[in-house]
């Protein structure tokens, strides 16, 4: 299996355009969870992570307890809120490896942010559209670089896989 460099550059660059994509969509959660914090904090520990440069096992903690509050909330909106925090809390720790996988890990904040935002409208593929334009406007160049050394994304079948087909391609040009 084939190998990229990730540079600490790249995974602090890619974990502030993960919370920047995803940092808007927490109310999402909130008003269906009010009293629960785990998305929140996973946005708070990227954060954190992004000034700091260090991965800590509080980083991961709260990667994993956002992903957990995704499965409690019974909304889906929420729920995909939920995940593009745990997810963006966990991007730090993309492991090197060439592979599809990754990629998706890397994509996978910006991507729920989008679905998030169209389920909450309705299931508007439209707002979604929008939210992923939005995500590409916030992308830096380290983050479209290290995609490009990743492989490329096929189209898949889902609404989920079509999200994240269109930023991946869009990232890469």
């Amino acid at each position: 299996m084939n190998q990229v460099t990730i540079s600490e550059e790249d995974r602090r660059a890619l974990g502030l355009w993960a919370a920047e994509c995803v940092e808007h969509v927490l109310p999402l959660f909130e008003a269906k969870a009010p009293s629960d914090a785990r998305p929140r904090e996973a946005i708070a520990g990227i954060r954190a992570f992004v000034r700091e440069g260090k991965r800590t096992g509080r980083l991961r903690a709260v990667a994993w307890a956002a992903l957990a509050a995704a499965r409690d909330v019974d909304d889906p909106a929420a729920t995909a809120a939920a995940r593009a925090a745990g997810y963006a809390a966990a991007t730090p720790y993309i492991h090197p490896l060439a592979t599809p996988h990754q990629s998706r890990h890397a994509l996978a904040p910006a991507v729920y942010e989008a679905r998030a935002s169209e389920l909450a409208a309705g299931d508007e593929a439209a707002v979604g559209d929008k939210a992923i334009r939005r995500a590409i406007s916030l992308a830096p160049p380290e983050v479209r670089e290290l995609l490009r050394r990743m492989p490329p994304r096929g189209p898949g079948r889902s609404r989920l896989d079509t999200l994240y087909y269109e930023l991946d391609a869009a990232l890469r040009s």
